[in-house]
């Protein structure tokens, strides 16, 4: 029945647990009013409304109506009306989705000025300047976020008065001055829309409501939504909330607070405030903030209710929080609360000190930690060891270390970046609209804004290192320069930011890996203890390999011999290749076993005690060769420089071998188990490289485990055939050398026919490792580097797919994963089951891979961390709580 569903809830009606229906903003308000904080009063429209508005272009039947009752129940409530020119009631219109997208949505505050509700807000407040600085304020917000006119032009218009008045600052502006402003404003509203600005409450308050639903589809949330992996049809929902005010004089203020350091996790309030203002003026960093423990100087007892509020808070929803409040003369309002934003050094030392103080559980505290924000902790520092001259320094607003070239607008840092260049945007302020841009960058630079602006939240949300506030940079964007002491830094110079210290330094400073802190491997601890999935690293060198083991990896899932054919040793292959008898080949084979047995040798000792899964050579060998186009290239310029025919034959004849090794689709062509089977003496050199170095670590008194991995296989034979040859010279290299070590023989499942047939390949195989990156190439039918470049974008608009298939498992290729081991462990039921391809590290997949049941997972050592948390979590059955 039409009307029949509630769209529209009070603040009294709700609970924190209700943030799919009233947005996360609107759950916190009615649960602050529901345990008894000073709340301004108002009520928030639903998610659904929103929903069903983009299902149908229209306002769902009976949402007019309800606003209608409850903006008249709000009026009757404060004893005040919209637009009533004796005491006029002000409203704010914010989004609020389930999870926080800080700043990705619109906002209209002071809704309900018009020219006669400005008389009642003069009359009631006598204070005309501060009635014209709110009217002048809506008609702003609401002409760029309502009507879409170009924020730019109030802008130009408040610089354009302050120039002819000889006012430096926005406050020096006279009532006299803002009622001239106002009217600039009404004449670009008219000149830009055609229409004059709208005067009835009723109708502001509709249109905001729409514009609040549409700012759910703009570019930033879409953007910040993929980035942060939130579903696009959770809607965001609309709250009316009654005006209090921060700028009514020298005994109000507003700001924004943490009740612990976002930054470090330190338990001391940390946040901004600024006396006589409004809260954009905080957030925007237009004017410079004043600490937060100033506000004990300044306002002691509101101070001091004010951190009693944040500690009831913090002990109520047993996380840190990012709260909003206004001091509107004297009087205390809580704006908003959520759960705040941080680092993840932060999230490590919050959850560590929460679960010490019994505030929580060691499983909560480990599903609390957004496995991908452990990355941070993993980015790079100045080198201590490093001269720098600092140039100049801001605040510290998100930790770690970034270089790269100045560029001063979003666009062009993500085309630069889009094209490999490392930036650093640098702007005054940034805007929700530049989020593209951060997304791209390196780091953020600002000039101007707090710990709490805009820069500083999204990057920290991000990761990336961002150093705010540094005003000593005078940005001139137009000319594409920014200044400071007479030093000037133009677009594309390279510049060094540290957002763990704030300096900022001209020139490349050489970076280090930092350090973990001591509660990062605490919590990785505790999910060590929960966790039932494996954790190996992909490692191809000794480096590698110890780096993996510093971070947990429990062996080598991964290590890919063809990788140790390249530098110096690429000579040696190509002799190989080209070898004209079996003496040449016999000769470069020899060569290659000796630096293949080193290579192997460091491996084993950096993961003695653990297994060690090597991948025979996999790529086809005209990869090892130089392209056929390069080649033809360089015989034109020799020949037409007059070049001897003795320099050109080599060349020649080097042509003629990589044309007559060109294949149509080499993916698909004489690469893997093919390769071994058409070219036995390779993977029998690779085998008896291994086990020497095996054998030889093991007459050392170390105890190598040795698992060796055949690419490829797509048939029960080809295996069959293979594990024979190995076995062989497996046999030959144990009698020559007088030692026993164990070994097992195994295969790569990345065919899906060897998935379909997994219960034959396994009686041949001891263990599998799914290569996903190719199971997902050949299950779709996709080219990973032709579809990323070219139509994945337009897949992942469309939402034909849900995500990159090559970066989170897709269900399809997962479903080929779980028939393979289905079906390997029906024929063996101790067969050992890994995943080795980039699908390892992604914290999505390896909950996935944990539901499947494999053994393990192994991913870049970098990623380490991450998938040991992540296999905890999919043990705990959910994500981080923090995490979006």
């Amino acid at each position: 029945m039409p009307g029949s569903k509630k769209y529209v809830y009070d603040f009294n009606e709700g609970t924190a647990e209700m943030k799919y229906i009233l947005g996360g903003k609107g759950a916190n308000l009615a649960e602050m009013t529901r345990i008894g904080l000073p709340v301004p009063p108002g009520f928030t429209i639903s998610t659904g409304a929103c929903n069903e508005y983009y299902q149908t272009g229209a306002f769902p039947d009976g949402l007019l109506q309800e606003i209608d009752t409850h903006r008249e129940a709000l009026e009757q409530k404060m004893g005040k009306v919209l637009g009533d020119p004796d005491d006029p009631l002000l409203v704010s219109v914010r989004s609020g989705a389930a999870f926080s997208m800080p700043g990705m949505m619109d906002t209209v505050l002071n809704l309900g000025m018009n020219d006669e509700a400005i008389k009642g807000l003069t009359m009631q407040t006598g204070d005309e300047r501060f009635a014209y600085d709110s009217y002048r304020r809506f008609i702003q917000m609401f002409g760029k976020v309502v009507l879409r006119i170009e924020g730019g032009l109030f802008e130009d218009a408040i610089n354009e008065l302050k120039e002819k008045k000889g006012a430096k600052l926005d406050t020096d502006l006279t009532a006299d001055d803002l009622k001239e402003l106002v009217q600039m404003f009404k004449n670009i509203v008219r000149d830009h829309t055609g229409r004059e600005f709208p005067t009835d409450p009723k109708e502001q308050l509709i249109l905001s409501v729409e514009a609040v639903f549409k700012s759910w589809g703009n570019k930033r949330a879409v953007d910040y939504r993929k980035l942060y992996k939130i579903p696009d049809d959770l809607g965001t929902a609309v709250n009316i909330q009654t005006m209090v005010f921060g700028n009514k004089g020298d005994d109000s203020a507003t700001g924004v607070t943490f009740t612990r350091d976002p930054a470090t996790g330190e338990n001391v309030p940390y946040g901004d405030y600024l006396i006589n203002a409004q809260g954009e003026d905080v957030v925007a960093g237009i004017r410079v903030t004043e600490p937060l423990l100033n506000l004990k100087v300044e306002m002691p007892a509101l101070a001091d209710e004010l951190l009693k509020n944040m500690d009831i808070l913090e002990q109520h929803y047993r996380d840190m929080c990012d709260i909003e409040f206004t001091i509107e003369q004297g009087k205390l309002w809580m704006l908003q609360t959520r759960i705040g934003k941080r680092t993840a050094a932060a999230a490590l030392r919050i959850a560590a000190e929460m679960v010490e103080k019994g505030l929580i559980t060691k499983k909560e505290a480990v599903q609390r930690i957004d496995p991908e924000q452990l990355d941070q902790l993993l980015h790079p520092q100045f080198d201590p060891k490093a001269k720098i001259k600092v140039l100049t320094k801001g605040l510290n607003a998100s930790p770690g270390a970034a270089v790269g070239k100045v560029v001063f607008d979003a666009d062009t840092a993500e085309e630069m970046g889009q094209n490999g260049a490392k930036v650093i945007l640098t702007r005054w302020e940034t805007t929700p609209d530049d989020l593209h841009g951060m997304v791209a960058a390196q780091g953020i630079l600002t000039s101007h804004g707090g710990k709490t602006s805009h820069a500083a939240v999204v990057a920290r949300g991000m990761g990336k290192p961002c150093v705010c506030g540094a005003d000593a940079i005078k940005i001139d964007s137009k000319n594409k320069v920014f200044t400071v002491n007479g030093v000037q830094v133009r677009e594309g110079d390279i510049i060094s930011i540290d957002g763990t210290t704030g300096s900022v330094v001209i020139g490349a400073v050489e970076l280090v890996p930092p350090k973990p802190t001591k509660e990062f491997e605490l919590i990785l601890g505790w999910a060590d203890e929960i966790r039932t999935l494996g954790v190996r690293t992909n490692a191809d060198t000794p480096e590698d390999s110890e780096k993996g083991r510093q971070f947990g990896a429990e062996g080598i899932g991964l290590a890919r011999t063809e990788h140790m054919f390249l530098g110096d040793r690429l000579p040696i292959v190509q002799q190989m290749i080209l070898a004209k008898n079996e003496d040449e080949e016999k000769d470069a084979l020899t060569k290659l076993l000796k630096v293949q047995r080193d290579d192997f040798i460091g491996i084993f000792k950096a993961m003695d005690g653990l297994p060690v899964t090597i991948r025979l050579l996999d790529p086809p060998l005209h990869e090892f060769l130089p392209r056929q186009i390069d080649l033809k290239v360089e015989i034109t310029k020799m020949e037409m420089s007059g070049a001897p025919e003795a320099e050109l034959a080599p060349k020649k004849e080097l042509l003629d071998a990589v044309e007559r090794m060109a294949e149509m689709n080499p993916m698909l062509g004489l690469r893997g188990c093919r390769l071994g089977i058409t070219h036995p003496e390779i993977y029998k050199m690779q085998v008896r490289a291994i086990m020497e170095a095996a054998c030889r670590l093991k007459k050392e008194g170390g105890d190598p485990r040795v698992e060796i991995m055949i690419p490829l296989v797509a048939h029960v034979n080809e295996l069959d055939i293979l594990r024979k040859e190995s076995e062989e010279v497996v046999a030959e290299v144990i009698a020559a050398s007088g030692v026993d070590v164990d070994y097992k023989i195994g295969t790569m499942i990345e065919i899906p026919r060897a998935a379909v047939t997994a219960d034959e390949i396994a009686t041949v195989a001891d263990f599998f490792s799914f290569g996903t990156n190719d199971l997902t190439q050949m299950a779709f039918g996709f080219s990973r580097d032709d579809i990323e470049a070219k139509f994945l974008p337009r897949y992942l608009e469309r939402k034909i797919l849900p995500s990159n298939p090559f970066e989170t498992i897709d269900d399809g290729v997962a479903a080929l994963v779980k028939m393979g081991c289905d079906k390997g462990r029906a024929t063996k039921p101790d067969l050992k089951l890994g995943v080795c391809g980039e699908h390892g590290g992604d914290p999505e997949s390896v909950k996935k891979f944990h539901d499947i049941g494999l053994t393990y997972v192994s991913c870049s050592p970098y990623r380490v961390p991450l998938a040991r948390l992540a296999a905890a979590q999919a043990v705990l059955g959910a994500g981080s709580s923090g995490s979006k």
